[in-house]
């Protein structure tokens, strides 16, 4: 972390702090107590931070961020540990809206082995009910909720 990203940070958090009703300006304001102690972590980490001399830990960026109102993926960009690449979005992760997972998907997704692929298929088209369009399959269907009310 180079001294101006440390100055950046800090000054983002700083004007977090202000935004949210902390008086970190006045010696006795008292908002590094207060926001220390909402938050439960020690007043030097705090007090490190607005005066430049170290970036928070992880521990505290997770204990802080939801006072002043910013993720904590937010507050690990902001501070230059993370990239947003590195830390992507879950809905950056997302397949299309329109996309149907097949059962190949799945077994993927649950670790099956390949040469087990087959089997599992198998056993879980056993659960599932019949297209609509396969009348005895439906019939077979409605049967199985019957009996299951």
């Amino acid at each position: 972390m180079t001294t101006r990203g440390l100055d950046e940070f800090a000054g983002w958090v700083e004007g977090l702090m202000r935004a949210r009703g902390y008086d970190i300006d006045s010696p006795r304001g008292g908002g590094k107590s207060r926001i220390a102690d909402e938050a439960g972590v020690h007043r030097a980490a705090v007090t490190r931070l607005l005066q430049r001399q170290s970036m928070p830990d992880l521990e505290t960026m997770r204990r802080i961020a939801p006072l002043l109102g910013v993720s904590v993926r937010d507050m690990l960009i902001r501070s230059g540990r993370v990239t947003p690449e590195e830390l992507p979005l879950a809905e950056d992760l997302l397949p299309p809206a329109d996309w149907q997972p097949s059962m190949e998907d799945f077994a993927r997704w649950l670790g099956v082995p390949d040469e087990r692929l087959g089997v599992f298929i198998k056993v879980v088209n056993q659960f599932l009910e019949p297209d609509a369009d396969d009348a005895e399959g439906g019939e077979r269907a409605e049967a199985r909720r019957a009996a299951r009310d």
